[in-house]
């Protein structure tokens, strides 16, 4: 039986833990996704959230817990949205993990904020390697920054020695326990320096050594110590239900959505909304199908397009399929790699320039340095959709834009929003959850064929230049 119980018709409590850090590159992952095959190892359900926005950790999480990983952001998705997500998962859940992303205070919102306004228990974890005492030191100062959040210990990684533990163990004040040590080992590393490139489907074979691995480094640590400190929280349902009133309004449409090698950077949240809403969806690949499959509505996502140029050019077919598709008026959406396969040319790295879809008149570029990344609200004719952009490429497209993203914080114009026809086309991934409405209308081609351009922003420029970097935590 699963450790969530109910207290009530409205409430149940379950154990929790959020892991942050006081940087990037301290070992979060690794920890998580140990931690998260330990118990399942054990027969334990663990639920996993990831902060922010985020493709290729939650991939990682989710393979060491067999469960989908949801981003959590209170910005992007919306305090009522993180709330019933953290419920879901606690009706069946044996322990609910949340990574952090960043430092613990970095960003706005934080992981600290996050975890204050759920009253989640947090744990650092922290790369002790080259410090001892500091190390206490620096934790203690994470942990009492704030008096609205709840820091129930420490967890050591790359912790050298027993005596290098103590050291730490003993510095630590009274109400900050050293929860674990970590030791340093190689074999449980994740191997971060493939994410960049390959996606984690790619080296399955290799994580799953290494997770296996760190459950046994963490069995041998006495995990268990950690595990029986995690308390129980009490999670409720959100006072709304956004879903309630757009209850299948897309029942009977299916969306057509790209997944492979290419095109990867897909938010289980958001195919879980979009079936939620009654749609079918149906996958395919533009790298080894022929066509675009029998459908009312096409996603082209984000990933890594310029890595498989030559192979998506010389698909023929399928080009001439989606070509179809967008001549026959059927709504189209394109994200990011997906934006760049649209254009006319897709040149890479190597400066190999390929053709591409064609839908748009215009051409992407990739470039080695600088990147373009940040939260921003994309204004569409169907509504206000927040999400955010990571990339590291430039675009020369021929045609004015029919708005700009808002930036979270800076009055500065965001990445440029297309629209040619049925097709909508920007460097921008999209949060479906931000605004459901928007979604069904902008996939049901409700409002596409009817919405004016905004002529005010489309006369700011008649061709933009963005960039694409890769996100990599």
């Amino acid at each position: 039986m699963p450790q969530a119980q109910m207290k009530n018709e409205q409430s149940i409590r379950c154990p929790a833990l959020f892991l942050s850090a006081p940087a990037s590159g301290q070992g979060k992952t690794t920890v998580t996704a140990s931690l998260a095959r330990l118990l399942s190892r054990q027969g334990k359900k663990v639920r996993i959230f990831k902060t922010g926005p985020d493709y290729l950790d939650p991939q990682i999480l989710s393979q060491a817990s067999g469960f989908d990983v949801i981003p959590l952001d209170l910005w992007m998705a919306g305090d009522a949205w993180c709330q019933n997500q953290l419920y879901l998962a606690a009706q069946t859940a044996d322990l609910i993990l949340i990574e952090g992303a960043m430092g613990m205070y970095d960003g706005s919102p934080s992981s600290a904020d996050l975890a204050a306004r759920f009253s989640l228990p947090m744990a650092i974890i922290m790369d002790v390697k080259g410090m001892a005492q500091t190390a206490a030191a620096i934790a203690s100062g994470l942990a009492h920054f704030r008096d609205d959040v709840d820091i129930i210990g420490l967890i050591a990684n790359n912790c050298g020695s027993q005596r290098h533990r103590e050291l730490i163990e003993e510095a630590l004040p009274e109400d900050l326990p050293l929860l674990l040590s970590v030791p340093r080992a190689e074999d449980i590393a994740l191997p971060e320096r493939h994410l960049g490139l390959v996606q984690a489907s790619e080296v399955s074979a290799e994580l799953e050594q290494r997770f296996e691995a760190g459950a046994d480094r963490l069995e041998a640590a006495q995990a268990h110590l950690l595990l029986e400190r995690i308390p129980a929280v009490e999670f409720l349902p959100a006072m709304t239900a956004p879903l309630t009133q757009y209850e299948k309004t897309l029942q009977n449409i299916t969306i057509a959505v790209a997944k492979d090698k290419a095109f990867s950077f897909i938010y289980d949240a958001n195919i879980q909304l979009l079936e939620n809403l009654g749609a079918n969806i149906v996958l395919f690949s533009p790298l080894d199908d022929s066509s675009v499959p029998t459908s009312d509505a096409l996603w082209l996502p984000g990933g890594y397009p310029e890595l498989h140029a030559s192979k998506l050019s010389s698909n023929h077919s399928m080009i001439a399929s989606i070509k179809q598709y967008h001549q026959s008026n059927q709504p189209i959406l394109a994200e990011c790699g997906g934006f760049l396969y649209i254009l006319n040319t897709l040149t890479d790295l190597e400066e190999n320039t390929y053709p591409m879809a064609g839908l748009l008149d215009g051409d992407g570029m990739m470039r080695g340095k600088r990147g373009c990344q940040g939260m921003q609200i994309a204004p569409l004719p169907e509504g206000d959709i927040r999400g955010h952009a990571h990339h590291r490429s430039r675009s020369q497209v021929q045609q004015p834009p029919i708005a700009y993203g808002k930036r979270q914080r800076h009055p500065a114009p965001g990445e440029a929003i297309y629209r040619e026809g049925s097709l909508t086309a920007t460097y921008l991934h999209l949060f479906f959850a931000s605004n459901v409405e928007a979604i069904v209308k902008l996939f049901s081609a409700q409002s596409i064929a009817q919405t004016g351009i905004n002529n005010e922003v489309s006369q700011q420029a008649s061709s933009t230049t963005s960039e694409k970097s890769y996100h990599v935590n």
